[in-house]
């Protein structure tokens, strides 16, 4: 991925989902491409980078990428881009509603109990 690929997603998040006060990143050079940090700015997003040297900063999702990779991406091989997406959608969903997570004493970010909750008091939200 270079930093074209990278602008032509943020385009199309941005279009889709609306566009956000600023963007962390490491310091990659499809981050740091000057074209990529000049279109951020035009478009009022402030591009963030973490210190160079310091991934503890984005540490949180250093440890999901490492996840992901370690228990779908590097477990399985895809046919499809269908295929892949499934499986990371079964993951994902594990992941948030049903692993327990040490940073969380042992609970699910969004366990399932809450899901029920809010299904059966008509309050669910999740979009």
């Amino acid at each position: 991925m270079n930093a074209n690929d990278v602008l032509d997603v943020l385009f199309g998040l941005i279009l889709k989902r609306g566009k956000p006060k600023f963007i962390r990143s490491d310091n990659g050079p499809e981050f740091i491409a000057k074209h990529l940090q000049t279109w951020l700015r035009k478009v009022g997003i402030e591009p963030i980078q973490i210190y160079p040297g310091s991934p503890w900063e984005n540490g949180y999702n250093e440890r999901f990428n490492g996840t992901l990779r370690n228990e779908v991406l590097n477990a399985e091989w895809f046919c499809t881009v269908h295929q892949a997406q499934t499986a990371i959608n079964v993951w994902l969903r594990r992941y948030n509603h049903i692993r327990p997570h040490h940073g969380l004493n042992m609970q699910p970010p969004v366990p399932e109990t809450l899901i029920e909750k809010a299904k059966n008091t008509g309050t669910e939200n999740w979009g």
